[in-house]
């Protein structure tokens, strides 16, 4: 049991490292839309790649983001009923949740993930919502790599659930 809560405690130091490489993709964004608001309104001179490096840096923030909430328990959910329930039943329903819904799910995308990724690869891939034309792999291969992330740390999770279930203990 030691080795698997010392595995727990690693991917949750993984995901926190995640954590914080996603949201200096904010700062990305950030630059990249005042770069290109600038250029456009002050100078006439818009760029064909702001848009598309926005919406990839949101993505990536987003895709490397989610191992870190979840981690900390920050993704939505419904609480109208959860927040009543004492900590064992809130246990039993994650572990439900997580085998019929969670792990499921995020095993189909990061297949699908993978397939795409080799996909663009192979064919050099390109995106096509402006006349950039930027290579499609590099995002798709972010996009697995955070539905990996994501169902690592759902695989934590779960061995956290069920240590809390079975010996009471939580691990942090």
């Amino acid at each position: 049991m030691g080795a698997l809560k010392k595995a727990v405690k690693t991917i949750n130091k993984i995901s926190e490292a995640t954590g914080q490489v996603g949201k200096w993709t904010a700062l990305s964004l950030v630059v990249i839309g005042a770069y290109d608001a600038i250029a456009r309104h002050f100078f006439n001179a818009p760029s064909d790649w702001a848009y598309d490096m926005m919406c990839m840096s949101g993505g990536a923030m987003y895709l490397l983001g989610a191992s870190y909430d979840m981690r900390f328990n920050a993704h939505t959910r419904v609480d109208l009923f959860f927040n009543m329930l004492k900590p064992k039943p809130k246990t039993i329903v994650n572990l439900i949740a997580s085998l019929l819904f969670f792990f499921p799910l995020v095993s189909m995308m990061l297949y699908e993930g993978i397939k795409y990724s080799i996909k663009a690869i192979k064919v050099n891939e390109v995106m096509f919502t402006s006349f950039w034309y930027p290579p499609a792999a590099p995002y798709r291969i972010v996009f697995s790599i955070g539905m990996l992330l994501l169902l690592i740390q759902g695989l934590a999770n779960l061995a956290k659930d069920i240590i809390f279930l079975t010996r009471g203990e939580q691990i942090d």
